[in-house]
């Protein structure tokens, strides 16, 4: 199979699909691969780099699209990517389609087979593709929202590990996923006072034997919502439905209730977002504020520490890149259920149930669309 890497478009995304060493591994499973010139470079990997390892260096984005039988990406396409694409062409990458049906509309159009590294499931259910970016992302936002919080910025000038003498700051997380268990680490690594809520009673108990009297724990109603944005500093949404939009936990009433200069950040906005008054933001103009309260809604956080993130997602994206490439679609995903979750859009149809729930489309069979 001829595989496809380009660079991306989103802005200040400096992450890249395949590494040298990912191209070396296709290249020895009998593959070729076609990276656009400079497509590594934000990540920290030349041109030269990539030719050493067996790929072939093209100018042009649409020369890749044009070669490629699967594109390998991190992000979603941009708008003036959707013509690249071909008939029955593999597009694998992050695709976030529940908030985005210009880009749905555009891959069911194309009849492109698009897979998504945010549904793909392993043996126990877990999203293994997701998990390293959402990892990134819960540690990142402790760090993002410590520095919103300083007055410069519009923030309640709070140091969140406090210093003797003074309250230490508090942080309330939403949600107690991968991404919510490692912000909840950051936290605690900073000594701020953490609450963090889930609906899921054995997560509780689990994330509880973790990290004892560090965190409280607490089960996600309205009541305990209300009860803990009025206290908080730093508020850290981080809750995933796979595939399907976020729910809105924290409603434009809940901003009255919260002290004047307190953070949000919104991990799940690329799903939409767990705050009914978030909207994307970018590296370039990452917050905003609404009701007094500082917005952080970045929607590729991970971008910006591009290495890390880069080698991290492609040591769990590769092993499922490898199968499709040595099998194709139809008998790679016959092989891994869990691979075949990850199939969002197939050849004019959609065949994930969470995407056409949220963009109200008719839902079929994988089987069926291929």
């Amino acid at each position: 199979m001829k595989i496809g890497t380009t660079k991306e478009l989103k802005n200040h995304e400096y992450r890249v699909g395949l590494t040298p060493d990912n191209v070396m591994a296709y290249v020895a499973h009998g593959h070729s691969v076609y990276v656009e010139t400079g497509a590594g470079v934000g990540a920290g990997f030349s041109d030269e780099e990539y030719v050493n390892a067996g790929a072939t260096i093209l100018a042009t984005p649409a020369e890749v699209f044009a070669v490629a039988d699967m594109i390998v990406k991190v992000k979603e396409l941009e708008e003036c990517e959707y013509d690249y694409l071909r008939e029955g062409q593999i597009l694998y990458t992050y695709l976030h389609l529940a908030p985005n049906p210009t880009f749905t509309n555009a891959l069911l159009e194309k009849g492109a087979i698009a897979i998504a590294y945010e549904t793909i499931t392993d043996g126990a259910g877990n999203l293994p593709c997701l998990r390293p970016m959402s990892q990134i992302a819960g540690r990142l936002s402790v760090q993002e929202g410590a520095k919103y919080l300083e007055k410069g910025f519009g923030g309640r000038g709070i140091l969140l590990g406090g210093v003797p003498g003074v309250e230490r700051g508090k942080i309330v997380i939403i949600g107690g996923g991968v991404a919510g268990t490692y912000a909840a680490k950051a936290a605690v690594g900073i000594d701020a006072q953490v609450t963090l809520l889930d609906v899921n009673a054995n997560r509780l108990a689990y994330l509880e034997d973790i990290f004892g009297a560090s965190v409280t724990t607490l089960y996600s109603t309205e009541a305990n919502i209300q009860k803990a944005l009025k206290e908080a500093d730093l508020v850290i949404g981080s809750v995933l439905i796979p595939g399907g939009s976020t729910p809105k936990l924290v409603r434009r009433e809940h901003l009255k209730l919260m002290k004047k200069g307190a953070v949000i950040v919104d991990i799940a906005i690329d799903q939409g977002g767990c705050c009914e008054s978030s909207h994307v933001t970018s590296h370039d103009d990452p917050i905003y504020i609404e009701e007094g309260i500082v917005h952080y809604c970045v929607g590729n956080m991970p971008g910006a520490v591009p290495y890390t993130s880069t080698v991290a997602l492609t040591n769990s994206t590769l092993r499922y890149g490898l199968m499709l490439a040595d099998y194709g679609v139809a008998k790679a995903t016959e092989m891994d259920k869990g691979l075949a979750n990850g199939v969002n859009i197939c050849k004019g149809k959609c065949v994930n149930k969470n995407v056409a729930e949220s963009l109200n489309l008719e839902y079929t069979e994988l089987c069926e669309a291929l």
